[in-house]
């Protein structure tokens, strides 16, 4: 839809919309998946998309602008239409909706057991052959280390050879113990059997009842003197053992749960999963999103969950998140069924599943961190990445050195600012700046970019030449940077960042005129859709999602606001340990340095008993008293 008006062809189309449930698929002028989304009444809810424009978000609106036609597919309830969205979303990957990044089918494990002789294989497809499948796994390397592990403790045969019990003699495989040798009848088929029994009972996560059988059947051939027989399943339960001696105690209690995590950066999230089972962790995967960006945490967490569990093998009776999904009940029922059995979302306040919630989150943002550096160590991409930023933001060259600005305070209090530097788009951290912000009141975003910039640039002796030659200083001429005389000068940046939409980027351009130094390409880079506005460009930039060059501006972007956050946080605890303490009579600096030094924090004070503040030095129980009833 090119405009706001609505073709003939969709008026005959949102006309014809039925009152039931159902999935509706929106697709752009050149027949592109732009946006699949469910419905428990489909007239209602895709007519909602075409009304008037100003009630609607920025990201619909957008939305509304691309779509040229659309389809529907009608259910027969809301769990059906759950589960057939999330289906579509994975299956076209539409930029308006949030997605799992990787557009190929995920891995798993697959055991044929309705071969004689099944074998336990990777596979990227899911059939409806009876076949037992265990995933999905986020990469080909997560599952080939549980297959590499699962070898290693059963010894299942991973050969294809046809199995008819008369080959003359076994491969390696039986002799360094990998396998009982089907093949040359060495094992019966009640004893394969079991073996692939114990590979199943292992990946469901019931590591006991495959000890409680291999001990029995220790037991077993030890009584009909089979001792070599018995020493192998011996060596073999002590190798399942210790894989569970490794596996993480989580709770005290015997639970089968999913615990997710959740970390998010710029139009990145990322979900780190552990799976628990009875009371241990037995394995934790991780999965990475896009199309966030806008989007609540409920909403990036409900859809994820959609997508995890359409074609995940195994659901668990409870699963464990740290926000409420968007659609929770919704999500309950398509689980529920799933399952065959009652499925639970829950959201933990308090005790080990908030710890273990906790500790997801932790792993997550660490998994998104190692994603970015790991982007940023690709020397190629980073490369193509300022060449895609020179060519769209026509710099006169390849942005050698970048600097980013972001502010950082709460309702006014405490306000900071960062500088971060990026040098052929890596990060420079002993290039980094912080600054407190000096002279403005208040929360006020624009006025605090303005002082910042002034300070930074003022670190510079700027000369600048005009075109003209005469020596004044003009806007249009060729700035370049001359000493200081002294070792605080920083170079000029060749593209400067603004975390902030026009009003922000206004702001910072005013500034760098009154200093001589607008000829620095300046942008300002808006929060919410990425979007780049260049001064004197009514219209922003967008570039291309998945590109190299909009992941670098997020990555630096992103850096800034860490950086702001991280200094913002420190100024704001010293504060509050300095007003907590100062307003104690009675308590100067002397002593006041004393009890930081035994306890820490004011937290710790506060804590502590009336005897272990009064041991202090230069305190009384009179002065200990007085602290406790103030902090």
């Amino acid at each position: 839809m090119a405009s706001s008006t609505i073709s003939e062809k969709l008026r005959k189309q949102l006309a014809a919309l039925p009152a039931r449930p159902g999935v509706y698929i929106f697709r752009n002028a050149r027949g592109e998946v732009i946006y699949v989304g469910k419905a428990a009444r489909l007239k209602d809810r895709v007519r909602s998309y075409f009304g008037s424009p100003h009630g609607l978000e920025p990201k619909t609106r957008a939305l509304r602008e691309q779509i040229d036609d659309f389809e529907y597919i009608v259910v027969s309830n809301a769990g059906e239409a759950l589960l057939l969205e999330a289906t579509l979303i994975k299956r076209y990957q539409p930029f308006f909706n949030i997605r799992l990044k990787d557009d190929k089918r995920y891995p798993y494990l697959k055991i044929d057991v309705q071969n004689p002789w099944p074998r336990v294989y990777i596979t990227r497809r899911i059939e409806k052959d009876g076949a037992k499948y265990f995933g999905p796994y986020a990469s080909a390397g997560s599952v080939r280390a549980t297959l590499d592990l699962v070898k290693k403790l059963f010894p299942w045969r991973s050969c294809t050879k046809e199995i008819t019990g008369k080959d003359p003699r076994p491969c390696l495989d039986y002799y360094i113990k990998r396998c009982i040798a089907p093949c040359t009848g060495y094992c019966t088929k009640e004893e394969y059997d079991e073996v692939i029994e114990q590979v199943i009972l292992f990946l469901e996560g019931k590591a006991d009842t495959v000890l409680r059988r291999l001990r029995k059947q220790m037991d077993d051939a030890a009584e009909r003197m089979e001792y070599e027989r018995a020493a192998m399943i011996r060596d073999q339960i002590r190798a399942v053992e210790r894989t569970v001696e490794r596996q993480v105690i989580a709770t005290t209690k015997k639970e089968d749960m999913d615990v997710f995590g959740l970390a998010r950066e710029g139009d990145q999230a990322c979900v780190q999963v552990f799976f628990v089972r009875g009371t241990h962790m037995i394995g934790r995967d991780t999965f990475m999103l896009e199309g966030t960006s806008g989007e609540d945490d409920g909403t990036v967490l409900g859809s994820f969950l959609e997508q995890y569990y359409e074609s995940a093998q195994y659901v668990p009776k409870l699963v464990v998140v740290p926000v409420e999904p968007a659609e929770r009940e919704e999500i309950q029922e398509m689980l529920t069924a799933r399952r065959e059995a009652s499925v639970e979302i829950r959201v933990p306040a308090r005790g080990e599943k908030r710890r273990m919630v906790e500790l997801a989150n932790e792993n997550a943002r660490e998994a998104l961190e190692v994603s970015r550096v790991k982007w940023l160590a690709d020397q190629s991409k980073t490369m193509q990445a300022l060449e895609q930023l020179r060519e769209e933001l026509s710099l006169p060259a390849i942005p050698h050195r970048i600097e980013c600005y972001d502010n950082s305070n709460i309702q006014g209090t405490s306000p900071v600012s960062s500088m971060v530097v990026f040098i052929d788009g890596k990060p420079a951290p002993n290039q980094y700046r912080r600054f407190r912000v000096k002279t403005v009141e208040g929360a006020n975003d624009f006025a605090t970019m303005q002082e910042i910039l002034r300070r930074r640039f003022k670190r510079v002796k700027v000369e600048a030449v005009a075109p003209g030659g005469n020596g004044s200083v003009e806007t249009e001429g060729d700035v370049r940077l001359a000493s200081k005389g002294d070792d605080d000068a920083w170079d000029l940046p060749d593209l400067v960042i603004i975390d902030g939409g026009k009003g922000q980027l206004n702001a910072a351009v005013q500034v760098m005129r009154e200093l001589g130094v607008y000829q620095i390409p300046t942008v300002g880079l808006a929060k919410r859709y990425e979007e780049i506005y260049v001064p004197g460009e009514d219209e922003p930039i967008v570039l291309p999602r998945g590109s190299e060059g909009l992941y670098l501006v997020q990555r630096i972007r992103d850096e800034a606001h860490r950086f702001a956050i991280t200094f913002h946080r420190q100024v704001r605890g010293k504060s509050s340990v300095q007003s907590a303490l100062d307003s104690i009579p009675g308590i100067g600096p002397k002593r006041k340095k004393a009890l930081l030094r035994k306890f820490g924090s004011v937290k710790a004070i506060r804590e502590a008993d009336i005897d272990e503040i009064a041991s202090t030095v230069g305190f009384t129980r009179t002065l200990a008293e007085r602290v406790k009833s103030h902090v």
